[in-house]
């Protein structure tokens, strides 16, 4: 059962994070970033990938919605005890020790710069909405993606308060497409176009589970906003209820836009889109589709900034912590962890040029498989490290917590053998990589 006192290493890290923390950041640049990430390019296409399953898929959104503040929850909670940089890297060493906190780091920073250019990948599908040619030119995509992708890292490595301003407006640029679909079916929508409730006569368990496991990735992203902790005003409180309140956004915005679509676009059709919210735009004339699709291209910028920030700042936790090279821990004036970002900048660059000959969807479900584990792993251990600190003390966390560990495990089965055992290879590679540090450390 882990202490609520720190120990001695614990508090040497406190002292190195107060050191350098510099509390920029306010509630809506961590509401901004949770929103952000979890908000990307998946949500345009999911009305038409449930569609098949009719009305039926609104209990895979309400599953997968409630799992997901179950989990939002747990990380309130871990975020309102501890203050420092680094979110579930941070959480797991406190509970579990250094090589349990260095591993889901290891796992935790590569599933964010693996998804950088798969993120960019997806801007430039968007992209050739506006500009059909690049659909054959996949020199052309590569080098947007490259130049989308440097561009975010830019940004962040200018400082944390560009990072978060950019990130706060295309946050909220991003959600004005889907509130005004939401609006549109509300205003214009018919229950006729509704699918009907079970069209395909598929057993219920089997309709629940296939749609909650659709929805559940498009949730991933909603601890982001505990990573920054270090450079928030008043922590406490505010990466608590940035962190709820921003999936509670997500959650809304995804089933009332859901549910909009279906009411403006006929099952018939809404099943066999490819720009599923396009299709619904188009009640307000020619002007409509283009600017979905506007809007999706702000929604995946938004998205890959919010990578970005996220990818850079782990590093710079676990170095201040000494798990990592010291030099991943400097800041430039802007309070960014420069050298950190450039070696995202290398490893994203490597890796979209090393599998480009995949072409752009080859690309982006490669990339996809290998982030998905990565991420969703980090959940189970967040989740048990709040139950073993609550279980005796607080019964209600305890239940919260256990309940979140179940919706975890099952998300992380969810995503097939396939993806397991890729996600546990990596993060074995990680054991030498800590060990050889560690005694580079003691030398």
């Amino acid at each position: 059962m882990p202490s609520d006192e720190p120990t001695i290493i614990q508090q040497s890290s406190i002292a190195a994070q107060s050191k350098r923390a510099q509390p920029i950041l306010g509630f809506w640049a961590c509401w901004s970033l949770t929103v952000g990430i979890m908000i990307g390019s998946g949500v345009f296409l999911l009305p038409a990938v449930l569609a098949p399953y009719g009305l039926l898929s609104f209990g895979g959104w309400l599953l997968t919605g409630g799992g997901s503040i179950l989990v939002s929850l747990v990380f309130a909670r871990l975020a309102s005890r501890n203050h420092r940089s680094g979110g579930v890297y941070i959480y797991t060493r406190d509970a579990f020790g250094d090589l349990a906190g260095f591993l889901i780091a290891w796992g935790y920073w590569a599933s964010y710069w693996i998804a950088i250019p798969a993120i960019a990948v997806a801007f430039v599908g968007y992209l050739s909405v506006f500009f059909p040619t690049l659909d054959s030119a996949p020199q052309a995509q590569g080098g947007i993606a490259l130049l989308i992708m440097w561009t975010a890292i830019a940004i962040n490595v200018k400082g944390l308060k560009e990072a978060a301003l950019a990130q706060l407006i295309m946050t909220i640029l991003k959600l004005l497409p889907l509130l005004m679909v939401m609006g549109l079916g509300l205003l214009m929508g018919s229950d006729d176009n509704l699918p009907e409730m079970n069209p395909q006569q598929l057993p219920l368990l089997e309709v629940l589970a296939t749609t909650a496991l659709i929805t559940m990735w498009a949730f991933s992203g909603m601890e982001a906003g505990t990573v920054p902790a270090g450079n928030v005003k008043n922590p406490q409180t505010t990466v608590p209820r940035a962190i709820v309140l921003g999936t509670l956004t997500v959650a809304v915005v995804y089933i009332g836009s859901t549910l909009a679509v279906m009411t403006l676009v006929p099952a018939d059709v809404l099943a066999t889109s490819t720009s599923p919210f396009a299709d619904a735009a188009r009640t307000l004339g020619s002007w409509g589709p283009p600017l979905i699709a506007l809007g999706a291209l702000i929604s995946t910028a938004g998205a890959l900034n919010g990578t970005v920030f996220v990818a850079g700042h782990m590093p710079m936790a676990v170095a201040l912590d000494g798990l990592a090279p010291a030099t991943l821990g400097k800041r430039n004036r802007g309070a960014a962890p420069y050298l950190s970002f450039a070696i995202v900048a290398l490893l994203t660059t490597a890796l979209l040029l090393g599998n480009y000959s995949r072409g752009l969807i080859g690309i982006f479900k490669f990339l996809i498989m290998m982030s998905t584990l990565a991420f969703m792993l980090p959940l189970i251990v967040c989740s048990l490290a709040e139950f073993l600190h609550s279980w005796k003390s607080a019964k209600a966390w305890a239940a919260v917590a256990m309940l979140a560990l179940l919706y975890s495990i099952f998300a992380v089965l969810g995503s097939g053998l396939a993806v397991i055992g890729w996600g546990l290879a990596f993060l074995l590679l990680g054991v030498p990589v800590f060990y050889l540090g560690r005694q580079r450390r003691h030398l």
